[in-house]
């Protein structure tokens, strides 16, 4: 792990967003909560949250953190498609761009694993960061050109 202990404590925030991409029936059947297992946004969104917190568990030489805030939006972003945004905060010494792409990460899982039944042909991604802000490196924004702004308008 990186010796973080001579950074200052700066408010650090990072944006990930990540898409999953499915037939338009399995999209109306999550939006009508027809699932048996419950309604896939609100446990998947639950999952994503867990992630967040658990990240350094599963990342190795990842910092664990106190995060103060952790946010996930999702939507149905056209006919196919579920947009993951995540937002993830703290005043600390490192960063938290793996915390939030992890929630996203998770919480799209979470939407496969739950829908699968149905749509095995559920495709995951692209995941990336949006925006990071804090620390030495400062604040970094994704133009939208990038991926992101691809799949919001497939």
């Amino acid at each position: 792990m990186v010796d973080v202990s001579g950074k200052a404590e700066t408010f650090r925030r990072a944006r990930a967003v990540g898409f999953v991409t499915m037939e338009p029936e399995t999209l109306r059947k999550i939006l009508d909560r027809e699932f048996s297992k419950g309604d896939v946004f609100e446990v998947a969104r639950l999952a994503g949250i867990m992630g967040a917190k658990r990240t350094s568990d599963v990342i190795p030489l990842c910092h664990p953190l106190p995060l103060e805030s952790i946010s996930l939006e999702l939507e149905g972003a056209d006919e196919r498609t579920v947009r993951i945004e995540a937002t993830v905060g703290l005043t600390g010494r490192t960063g938290v761009e793996m915390e939030a792409l992890t929630a996203v990460s998770v919480c799209a899982l979470t939407i496969y694993d739950m829908c699968k039944g149905v749509d095995r042909g559920m495709v995951i991604g692209p995941i990336e960061i949006l925006e990071k802000e804090g620390g030495r490196s400062g604040h970094f924004l994704r133009a939208e050109t990038g991926a992101s702004n691809a799949c919001r308008t497939n």
